[in-house]
């Protein structure tokens, strides 16, 4: 009931709104449109937020009061309505929306292969499990292909409970990482020198930031809420507003605020530095925001094949493994015949 309106979804809803409001047609009727033209399963919950249209609610509200946007849209779209600029906002919102959805469906293409790799291979290890319980050797003892002690029809449960216990011990792990990667822990710290994922992660937190900023700095909010903004989706690079309008009033540009952090890579201030002496800071941390997202999915795919290569690695061992335990088996099959004469 928690989960956010799909990417995708968002973005032609918002550029659907950029349109009809353009074209002068009152914002309740547009809103009452975009509720019918939506997938049932979401429709009950944009509904929501139509009451709050029809009393002369802000857009933003009613975005709010539906719980299907993430905080940057409905911030966004909120400066959008007190500034008078929301057709500007949501097109660009919508452009913005769609970049990620394109570079996340890169990434996610490149992952495909790898879990399938994954998947077979575990297959293939579960129907070893299952055979070996019908090949007896001597004294009706079964054959361990994989010498672990699970053999047959029990052995492949135990096999499933093990994989699934994996799975949520995995799945807690992950967790666990993500919540180190935001505070800025010792967890971060060991992530960021992993080869391959580190830069990628990093790469894909300055394209999030980048990205809100962008937006921020086009809508022209100040330094304090643009940091806010973008703090909101990137958390691992959140600042606190406050602390950086007192940097500010002591002088400091916000990318020298920004460097004292030591947080935020290195291009990314020399870009917000250019354009801040060039009174382009929305366009320049537009262009970074692509080149991070660029750099990102480069190494996340280069970390994909990786991993398809490890997966193929633990294929070719398992199949390596099972030769030599077959060949094992009638070695000494062979040894006990020999001693026996």
């Amino acid at each position: 009931m928690n989960r956010k309106l799909p990417a995708r979804l968002q973005a032609d809803l918002l550029g659907r709104l950029a349109i009809t409001l353009q074209a002068g047609i009152d914002l309740r009727k547009a809103w009452g449109n975009e509720v019918k033209r939506m997938p049932a399963r979401w429709g009950a919950r944009l509904s929501l937020g139509t009451d709050k249209i029809n009393n002369g609610e802000m857009l933003s509200v009613a975005l709010a009061q539906t719980g299907l946007f993430p905080p940057l849209v409905i911030g966004m779209v909120s400066v959008g309505d007190q500034t008078g600029k929301d057709v500007e906002t949501l097109k660009q919102l919508s452009r913005v929306i769609n970049h990620a959805v394109v570079t996340t469906n890169h990434l996610r293409s490149s992952l495909i292969w790898p879990a399938v790799q994954l998947v077979l291979a575990l297959l293939v290890v579960g129907v070893l499990i299952l055979v070996s319980g019908t090949i007896e050797l001597e004294r009706g003892k079964p054959l361990d292909f994989i010498g672990l002690g699970l053999v047959g029809a029990s052995g492949l449960r135990m096999y499933g409970l093990l994989l699934v216990a994996m799975f949520f011990i995995l799945l807690g792990v992950l967790r666990l990482l993500l919540a180190g990667w935001r505070s800025h822990g010792a967890i971060r710290a060991l992530i960021t020198y992993l080869p391959l994922i580190g830069a990628a992660a990093r790469a894909s937190e300055a394209a999030s930031w980048s990205r809100a900023a962008s937006l921020a700095a086009g809508a022209g909010l100040d330094a304090g809420r643009l940091v806010s903004l973008s703090g909101s989706v990137a958390p691992g690079l959140a600042i606190d507003p406050v602390w950086i309008q007192e940097r500010l009033l002591a002088g400091d540009t916000l990318a020298e605020a920004l460097q004292a952090t030591h947080r935020f890579p290195l291009a990314l201030l020399e870009g917000l530095a250019v354009g801040e002496e060039s009174g382009e800071v929305s366009e320049v941390l537009g262009r970074l925001s692509d080149q991070f997202a660029d750099n990102s999915k480069r190494g996340f795919e280069a970390a994909a094949k990786a991993a398809g290569g490890g997966v193929w690695l633990f294929v070719a061992s398992l199949v390596v493994l099972v030769i030599f335990r077959v060949f094992s088996v009638y070695v000494g099959m062979i040894q006990d015949a020999v001693n026996k004469i």
